[in-house]
């Protein structure tokens, strides 16, 4: 295209404008960048899957994050019964019992039964709920067709919320719903979220549905790839039935169990383990990250 296509338009109606107030030189942009560090989840084993490398007396290092990143908006998407939901809550637990303010928006299920949930994960994490259930404020999104359909007072209500509360941490549970019924927009209204979460700084975990055909163990969720492609990392959740001697060598299972797996898809904010693990859901309903299916983990 040549030069006066680009920039004289005034045919078409239009007269474009430089804009000069999101120009950025390295080191301004640097100026407003908050400094990662990790953030505790509460779910055994995931917390020492994230790192950061520093150059020591001349030599790269590799450090554990001891957390998810802070400042990251992560996806978790799997198909049903993998342990989206529950790994949500325990986060929410681990640090609303430390103090911090975390906003709970509920698509999928009203907020009452939502809360009914996290105080049944907070006794099996060994923690009192009475102690700190104020320090979880739930958006009953679920029962609000307008807080569903309008995604505009969903985030005035949002940041309502963070601002009063001087919330830190967002959840959404799940973001699927809020285009379950216009999917051709999913990219928009992921995108938008995105940026609102960014904007107030807020470490944020989006729950996405994956329909039963997708494969399991890509990031791919309804929408398609919309919200894998938006955010800053994405954990990814199945199950497998074991249903022939090949997957019984694999997963050292006998015939008829079933296997759940991780795996961590991507993360721009830090390094991160790369190998599928086993992921358990306890009798008492909470979800542990385990060793990788290949048996041995890389130490950091």
């Amino acid at each position: 295209m040549e030069e006066k296509d680009l920039y004289n338009e005034e045919e078409k109606g239009t007269q474009p404008k430089v804009d000069f107030k999101n120009i950025y030189t390295g080191s301004q942009a640097l100026e407003k960048a908050p400094k990662i560090y990790g953030i505790q989840s509460g779910i055994e084993g995931l917390d020492e899957l994230f790192y950061i490398v520093r150059e020591e007396k001349g030599k790269l290092v590799k450090k554990s994050l001891g957390g998810i990143p802070a400042y990251s908006v992560m996806n978790i998407t799997g198909v049903s019964d993998t342990g989206k939901s529950l790994m949500v809550e325990q986060f929410a637990i681990e640090q609303a019992n430390k103090g911090s303010k975390v906003v709970f928006i509920t698509v999928e299920s009203p907020a009452n039964f939502v809360a009914a949930s996290i105080q049944i994960r907070a006794t099996a994490m060994g923690y009192n709920f009475k102690d700190f259930e104020d320090n979880i404020i739930l958006i009953d999104a679920a029962s609000s067709y307008n807080l569903r359909e309008n995604i505009p007072d969903l985030l005035a209500t949002l940041a309502y919320v963070i601002q009063n509360f001087k919330a830190r941490f967002t959840i959404i549970d799940s973001v699927t719903g809020l285009f379950e019924s216009k999917e051709m927009f999913a990219r928009a209204i992921v995108r938008r979220l995105f940026n609102f979460m960014k904007s107030w700084y807020q470490t944020a975990l989006f729950v996405s549905q994956k329909r039963s055909g997708h494969e399991e163990l890509t990031a791919e969720a309804a929408g398609g790839y919309a919200v894998g492609h938006i955010v800053d990392g994405t954990i990814v959740l199945a199950k497998d039935l074991i249903d022939s001697q090949y997957k019984a060598k694999i997963y050292k299972k006998p015939l008829g169990d079933i296997v759940r797996l991780f795996r961590i898809d991507g993360c721009r904010l830090s390094g991160h383990d790369t190998k599928t693990r086993f992921l358990e859901i306890t009798e008492t309903g909470l979800v542990k990250i385990k060793e990788p299916i290949s048996g041995g983990g890389e130490e950091l």
